[in-house]
């Protein structure tokens, strides 16, 4: 039996998808058929991404949404462009993030606040904000890019760990309110990806030790994330297909999950 996604002429909103995973969950939704709101900080790295994406699919239907969702202010203008476009959002994707590696002692309260708004305060802003027109009308799809760090949090990312596993409380929380509705919401925990960030990250590692980016990364999954089955990067593809299954009515069984496109790392039942 082959599911339908049925995602054709929704709405489906993406929080910081002018790269990396953000970017693919777009492409995703737009091979699909989906209007997809393309959101960034600056005019030109939408810009930027609506062309690449354009070039790839000549047909693709985007919006382009200049806003920073990280602070109160940003939030509130970005759902008001949003709403201007006059249709309902039927898939929310808050996927805006930042992350770094820093040592618990090095992270100031201004950091600490940084990440929270960012990372989790943003999901809070949107999800208020489109949530109960969901649940009003008995239909759509909320998606919190969470990370696998989130269960196994990392020392030396603490304060990114820590707004993941809110994220994903966020997420279980608020799925407790779509009771008896075809609303959904869950929390996607992504493993380690090959984004630009990361690229750059393990460039970074292999200079310091004299070797090859490819040899890092082998070193780095041997030494750092043994519990990793793939033993590799997840793609930027495998993680927007999970989103793109998750967003569309084929996962209509799916509610308040922490859905794991983690490669194996996290080892339990």
């Amino acid at each position: 039996m082959v599911f339908e996604l049925g995602v054709e002429n929704s709405l489906v909103v993406i929080t910081g998808s002018t790269a990396g995973i953000g970017k693919g969950i777009a492409e995703a939704f737009a091979k699909a058929g989906a209007t997809v709101v393309i959101n960034g900080r600056r005019e030109e790295t939408v810009s930027a991404a609506i062309a690449d994406i354009k070039e790839k699919q000549s047909a693709a239907k985007l919006e382009p949404i200049i806003g920073d969702c990280g602070t109160t202010e940003g939030a509130e203008q970005f759902c008001q462009q949003v709403d201007a476009l006059g249709r309902p959002v039927d898939v929310l994707i808050c996927n805006v993030g930042i992350f770094d590696v820093e040592q618990f002692w090095d992270i100031t309260d201004a950091e600490w606040n940084r990440y929270m708004e960012t990372n989790f305060l943003s999901n809070v802003r949107l999800c208020r904000h489109y949530l109960k027109p969901m649940l009003d009308r008995k239909e759509g799809r909320v998606l919190l890019i969470a990370s696998e760090a989130g269960l196994r949090v990392l020392p030396h990312m603490l304060h990114y760990s820590i707004t993941k596993t809110a994220q994903i409380a966020l997420a279980e929380g608020l799925a407790q309110l779509t009771r008896g509705t075809n609303v959904t919401v869950n929390s996607v925990l992504a493993g380690p990806t090959w984004t630009g960030g990361v690229q750059g990250y393990m460039k970074g590692l292999a200079e310091q030790a004299g070797t090859t980016t490819e040899e890092a990364t082998l070193a780095y999954f041997k030494e750092t994330e043994p519990n990793s089955l793939l033993q590799r990067f997840l793609t930027v593809e495998e993680i927007a297909n999970a989103v793109l299954f998750l967003g569309s009515k084929a996962s209509s069984g799916i509610n308040g999950t922490a859905y794991r496109v983690d490669g194996g790392i996290i080892r339990h039942i």
